[in-house]
């Protein structure tokens, strides 16, 4: 069901107006010389425009005056477009490289912003608006900057000095021309607005649109086992006919506005073109003055129409800068300190969840957790298991900081995760997620995420001890071999054991478990748990497993129930008790994936 997208800043109905374009002003800051070079290379162009049509009335009046004359005439007109041409050039050069470098710093800006935010971020705008707003929004803003803003200020600056100068040649028949500019303006201000939010509309769902075709592509094989292609075809056709239909009522306001506003100027130039011609039969002004007076109304008339056309592009820029403007502005559920404190050295990973309450944002009624307190000793390996949905990834979710709690606080060596800068403390944390991420690379590069600086000898080592070094030799071009985009090349378990790879090589003091083996086969779980027990050793690690093998030699384990712990102790100790954790064992044992005596 195509849905209309929301906004992820603050309510925007309005400011919906061409100052929007203001926020664009720091991103040029830091180019000011070449804003400045390029708008004196504009009104020199523009200047010499203007006195083209000086040298045709001298031409004009001139012709009889001899061929000498007339040849300079010829000479300094030619002079004239040279400079024109040249000016031209600069002109196109310096704003497009102006364009190009604001445009890419605000790509970079932009990504940079929601790269760092949490995942609660996400729960409310897709990928796929976001990467239309970065590539769909940006070039829009684009083609305004090294385009649309230089060819509205040379017209504006045309329109100024051609008006200046209709009056030096005739003041009666410019205040003619005057007379139609109320009309042109009313219509420009009339449809403006209308087309001011019928571009927001569009650029809104052009970014639905985005967003639906990358969920879809990102979920090809999904789709097509469950044979939904027609629907999906049907979902992204929806969104993208909505698109077309606010798209065309656009071009409809915008292609009314420009005939109103081109009939007006134009209907107006022929009606005081008429007087002047009457005029010279009078013998009150010369031909060339009326030639003149002609050129520097038509160049009037063609700059106002260029500027009508040109205000329709500034309202889409607008409304985009807008978009922009949004993410750039977002508030993160998740901050960092203004003053950071800092962890002690060495890092001993001891970790505590006291008192914690919490509910996801997208679930403010559901409790994920609550009144969990849970002390984790450096170098412990503690294992959480329970059924799905009790709680157990929320805990890595809050360690990690994606999350902060309702009630209560995550500390990490005694230090509340809300005192100490993100970047920071993650780096001391290793995860293996339930859902290994692969990026398209090299499975080296893969690896080596974990730790960009480590060496080949220290990946390959890693891959050994997560029993993917074999595997990774079969391949084509061996650690060099592209593995496609999230991995497409690779079955699940060995996504699996290059994730473990990743965790093993960064190498630190705490590590987090996801259910890291669950696509394994049993020799590589085998493999796998023996190098996860090595790299445990000296590490404080938490492990979250359906898998009771797995995790009977953790040192604790502490059992979840519906966002609370019903109970903890070692494997041989919950059996005895009984409880949730003995049953979950009777029903994973007794149905031949191991024995309680192994």
């Amino acid at each position: 069901m195509a849905r209309r997208p929301q906004p992820v800043g603050p309510d925007r109905e309005g400011s919906k107006r061409i100052g929007s374009l203001r926020a664009l002003a720091p991103f040029f800051r830091p180019y000011r010389l070449l804003a400045l070079a390029a708008t004196l290379a504009l009104t020199l162009t523009a200047g010499i425009s203007l006195v083209l049509p000086i040298a045709v009335r001298r031409v004009v009046d001139g012709f009889n005056q001899g061929a000498e004359l007339l040849d300079q005439y010829f000479l300094a007109a030619l002079g004239i477009a040279a400079a024109l041409a040249v000016g031209t050039g600069l002109r196109y050069m310096l704003v497009t490289r102006l364009g190009e470098r604001v445009v890419a710093d605000i790509r970079r800006a932009v990504f940079d912003r929601v790269i760092a935010m949490s995942p609660a971020f996400y729960e409310r705008v897709l990928t796929g608006e976001i990467i239309s707003r970065i590539t769909t929004d940006t070039t829009l803003i684009l083609s305004v900057i090294g385009s649309s803003v230089s060819i509205a200020l040379r017209n504006f600056l045309i329109l100024i000095g051609a008006l200046a100068l209709l009056m030096l040649t005739s003041f009666k028949l410019t205040l003619l021309v005057l007379l139609i500019v109320p009309a042109v303006i009313i219509p420009i201000v009339v449809l403006g607005r209308r087309l001011r939010a019928l571009s927001r509309e569009n650029q809104d769902w052009i970014a639905s649109s985005s967003g639906t075709a990358a969920e879809i592509l990102a979920s090809a094989q999904t789709i097509q086992a469950f044979t939904h292609e027609g629907e999906s075809r049907a979902d992204f056709a929806r969104v993208t006919e909505r698109s077309y239909a606010s798209a065309a009522a656009r071009i409809k306001v915008r292609t009314v506005m420009t005939v109103i506003v081109i009939l007006l100027v134009f209907s107006g130039v022929v009606g005081v073109l008429w007087i002047g011609a009457r005029d010279v039969r009078a013998g009150s002004m010369s031909v060339g003055e009326l030639v003149q007076f002609v050129i520097y109304a038509v160049m009037a008339a063609g700059s106002t129409g260029a500027l009508s056309e040109i205000w329709g592009e500034l309202q889409r820029a607008a409304g985009a800068t807008e978009r922009l403007s949004e993410l750039l502005a977002a508030e993160d559920s998740v901050t960092d300190p203004a003053s950071p404190k800092q962890l002690a050295a060495p890092v001993r990973g001891a970790i505590g969840f006291e008192g914690v309450r919490f509910h996801y944002p997208s679930r403010p009624g559901v409790s994920a957790l609550e009144g969990i307190d849970l002390a984790i000793a450096p170098g412990e390996t503690v294992a959480l298991v329970g059924p799905s949905g009790a709680g157990k990834t929320t805990i890595i979710q809050l360690l990690l900081r994606f999350y902060d709690p309702q009630i209560g606080r995550v500390t990490l060596d005694g230090t509340d995760l809300k005192d100490l800068s993100r970047p920071d403390f993650r780096r001391h944390i290793a995860l293996v997620p339930q859902d290994p991420v692969i990026f398209a690379a090299t499975a080296r590069e893969n690896i080596r995420f974990g730790r960009p600086s480590a060496s080949d000898a220290e990946v390959e080592a890693a891959a050994r001890a997560a029993a993917a070094h074999d595997f990774i030799e079969k391949l084509p071009e061996g650690y060099d071999s592209y593995v496609g985009e999230r991995g497409v090349m690779l079955s699940g378990g060995q996504k699996q054991r290059i994730a473990i790879a990743r965790a093993i090589l960064r190498d630190a003091p705490v590590l987090l478990l996801d259910e890291a083996t669950s696509a394994l086969d049993a020799e590589s779980e085998r493999l796998v748990q023996q190098a996860v027990d090595r790299l445990a050793e000296g590490r404080t690690t938490i492990i979250i497993a359906h898998r009771l093998a797995t995790v009977k030699k953790a040192d604790r384990i502490v059992v979840f129930d519906e966002g609370r712990i019903v109970a903890q102790g070692t494997h041989d100790a919950l059996v005895a008790e009984g409880g949730l954790y003995a049953r979950l064992a009777r029903l994973q044992f007794t149905e031949g994936l191991d024995t309680l005596d192994a």
